[in-house]
């Protein structure tokens, strides 16, 4: 039994390289980083990790290091599911969501990292295997970005190989938000892959308007129109507004996933692994889509979250932006051609730069 000898934390604030903007978290200049590394009797270890966009990170460290790692002390690593419930259980009355769901993401990453790496194969053979190469996108966070640097962003994504763009959109005038994307798609041309994201700017009956305002714009989906509580609403935005909506990067279980899609609110569900229950929930929302014959994309965490979709017959988008976490990676992802490459390292392929990361940590 390869039981959990030691579980670690860490909490890191990692500065962006340049200021990023979305409609409803305003200005980001850093974000924070919180890992967990898992070892195991025998000396195997899993490393896990999940992320806020500038606070908050501090809880879910502590959950992870004073709270999970008492309760899984000792138990046998390789029951992913049995612990998965053991911890879920644990931290529901004060959880069930916020850091207690964000520290049990990072801890499952970390146990699915450790099965991996002892099976000594890839995590996206190890979850079933379907195809290493995964369709991705650039993922924008560029609200406040003039539009002549808004394009030559996208030029440089495009060098960089990318074949879809993601934008944001959600201004205090419409107007400018279709204006914008009116160029994005003049610039891109008829039939490129163009994602627009409000980050749950708008009430329905503003998303529905702004849905059909750029609807002859084609965008490929119209992401987080209103806040993720609102399961009506985004039903309304789907039926109303004339374009496929993609919704998911906030909500924090699979039920939360149940309830949207079978209510008729999404075209596209986009877990995050790192908030979402990780991997174990992650792909139970993937194979729920499926189920409903949806395809499923992603958010944030792409360097694990590429494992995860080349798992999955429905897998559509991967979202690639690293939150400037590249420059702690021994191998950042890989994009050829617009899509990305699973790498085939046992476990889940992120290795972090541990050295590096001592100089930001919280």
């Amino acid at each position: 039994m390869p039981a959990i000898a030691r579980l670690e934390a860490g909490h890191y604030r990692i500065p962006l390289p340049e200021v990023l903007t979305d409609s409803t978290h305003g200005a980001m200049a850093a974000f924070e980083l919180v890992t967990c590394r898992v070892r195991d009797a025998d000396g195997g270890e899993g490393m896990g990790y999940t992320y806020t966009v500038g606070r908050n990170g501090g809880a879910v460290a502590h959950v992870l290091a004073h709270e999970i790692a008492e309760v899984v002390a000792g138990a046998d690593a390789d029951l992913i599911e049995a612990l998965w419930q053991r911890v879920w259980w644990a931290l529901h009355y004060g959880g069930r969501g916020g850091p207690a769901v964000l520290a049990q993401s990072a801890f499952d990453i970390a146990l699915w990292d450790l099965k991996a790496r002892r099976a000594g194969t890839a995590l996206w053979r190890l979850l079933g295997g379907h195809d290493p190469r995964v369709p991705c996108y650039a993922g924008g966070i560029d609200l406040d970005l003039p539009l002549p640097d808004l394009i030559r962003q996208t030029d440089g994504n495009l060098d960089r190989g990318f074949r879809a763009i993601k934008m944001k959109v959600g201004r205090d005038r419409l107007a400018e938000d279709v204006a914008r994307v009116a160029a994005m798609r003049a610039h891109l041309g008829e039939g490129f892959p163009l994602m627009v994201d409000a980050n749950m700017r708008w009430t329905a009956d503003t998303a529905i308007r702004a849905a059909r305002a750029l609807a002859p714009h084609q965008p490929y989906w119209l992401e987080e129109p209103v806040v993720p509580e609102d399961v009506a609403g985004h039903a309304r935005v789907l039926r109303e507004g004339g374009v496929p909506v993609a919704s998911g990067e906030n909500l924090r279980s699979l039920w939360e996933f149940g309830a949207l899609i079978a209510a008729g609110g999404v075209s596209f569900p986009e877990p995050d692994v790192t908030n979402c229950g990780g991997v174990t929930a992650f792909m139970k929302v993937a194979r729920l889509a499926e189920a409903f014959h949806l395809p499923v994309t992603s958010h944030g965490a792409h360097d694990v979250t590429v494992q995860l979709l080349a798992a999955c017959p429905n897998r559509s988008y991967l979202e690639a932006h690293g939150f400037g976490l590249d420059r702690y990676l021994a191998t950042p992802l890989r994009i050829e051609e617009g899509v990305a490459v699973a790498p085939d390292t046992p476990g889940h392929g992120v290795a972090l730069d541990w050295a590096g990361l001592e100089a930001v940590r919280a």
